[in-house]
């Protein structure tokens, strides 16, 4: 799935082809209703007809389209992706829905496995109740997160994966802001030190910073554009490395599942 730097890349390639413009309608593809989670067709046509897209940002994993009056989101789950066109490349059959703008341009929503959706919001209230704060927002301070996390009994990794504790993250940059700053995945949060706690907001700050500027992370098909990808994968020091030596100790790096997340560590840097 698309975590935080995956999503702002896809955000800042597709703001030029949205911003500023009017959206003329909202259409369904191959007959995929269920895109459209909060509204039909029909009624999202009557609430978004001639509405000037004023923002293009995001919001944990959402893409959020600000209008004249309310909210268009999308989230692109496991596979979804928007792009101004279709390529040469495409299947048809993977589009679920378009959007046409007054200026005659289209954007288009594909997604293979059709786990994304469209949400149309009057107010982000419904969404920021779910959502933490950004993880490189002000708000998201060393205090903060000691605080936060030291009054928390679970695991520390379904923990940093919980939304509604701090939005945006998830299975790659958890597994590596948890290796860089030696915890391991299954020591619960309440039992880690201030000093590692303070360890770990650095560490989430840093890859998600470092993971941004290589335009996320290409494992399987995440891309943007015109089929450009991340090139996060080459920096990774732990995820997807089960077997090799750890970077740091040349132990050998293990997988295993926390809460059903498969969840990659070095057993001797991040003892439990």
């Amino acid at each position: 799935m698309p975590e935080l730097p995956e999503v702002h890349t896809a955000t800042n390639s597709i703001r030029p082809f949205l911003i500023n413009q009017r959206i003329r309608s909202i259409h369904s593809l191959n007959n995929y209703n269920k895109v459209f989670a909060t509204h039909s067709v029909s009624r999202l046509n009557n609430l978004t007809a001639n509405q000037k897209i004023n923002r293009v940002w995001r919001r944990g994993k959402f893409i959020v389209l600000n209008l004249d009056s309310g909210h268009l989101l999308f989230h692109l789950r496991m596979t979804g992706r928007i792009q101004p066109k279709i390529l040469n490349t495409d299947n048809t059959k993977h589009f679920t829905a378009k959007i046409c703008l007054t200026n005659n341009t289209n954007i288009y929503f594909k997604d293979y496995r059709k786990f994304g959706r469209v949400y149309f919001y009057r107010s982000l209230a419904t969404v920021e109740s779910k959502l933490g704060p950004e993880p490189l927002s002000d708000s998201f301070n060393k205090q903060y997160f000691i605080g936060q996390t030291k009054s928390r009994k679970r695991m520390i990794k379904p923990l940093l994966l919980d939304q509604s504790f701090i939005a945006g993250l998830g299975n790659i940059y958890v597994d590596e802001s948890l290796w860089l700053s030696k915890i391991h995945p299954e020591k619960a949060a309440f039992k880690i030190s201030s000093q590692k706690l303070g360890a770990l907001h650095s560490a989430i700050q840093f890859i998600l910073q470092q993971a941004i500027e290589h335009n996320g992370t290409t494992i399987i098909n995440f891309a943007y554009g015109e089929n450009s990808t991340g090139s996060f994968k080459d920096k990774l020091n732990v995820f997807g490395r089960a077997g090799e030596p750890c970077l740091r100790c040349e132990t050998n790096i293990k997988k295993t599942y926390v809460s059903q997340r498969g969840t990659h560590f070095c057993p001797r840097c991040q003892r439990k």
